[in-house]
């Protein structure tokens, strides 16, 4: 089955910090890169960038928004999808990711959570 994790992190905390500490921080997470890649079960791993929009209907119209758009002190700067077992593997290889590896990230706000998601693949094979 397929998991997806989302890394949350709290921008206020990262943005309180100078910013060659946050680039160590940043630095020591690429140490926990190889390692976390390495099960083979890591399918895609992507920072995301702060910039967001959102796409919505109302009265039959579609409307952009920018973001962000939680009410939240989090925000998402991560996702990454893991093939596992069950949820505890998955648990497991999450834990491996450098957000849960680098001490820093406990002050500055960073958790993952985990969702088992539904795969859908689309058939090429109708096209022409």
């Amino acid at each position: 089955m397929k998991y997806l994790c989302l890394g949350y992190f709290n921008p206020q905390k990262m943005d309180a910090r100078p910013k060659p500490e946050i680039d160590a921080v940043l630095q020591e997470c690429w140490a926990h890169m190889k390692e976390f890649n390495a099960s083979g079960q890591v399918i895609v791993d992507a920072g995301l960038e702060l910039q967001t929009k959102c796409l919505r209907r109302a009265n039959g119209t579609m409307l952009v928004t920018d973001g962000p758009f939680t009410e939240s002190n989090e925000m998402i700067g991560s996702v990454f999808i893991v093939e596992a077992r069950d949820i505890e593997e998955a648990v497991g290889l999450a834990s491996l990711h450098p957000s849960m590896r680098v001490g820093a990230g406990e002050q500055l706000g960073w958790r993952v959570e985990i969702r088992p998601i539904h795969h859908f693949q689309s058939s090429h094979s109708e096209a022409n």
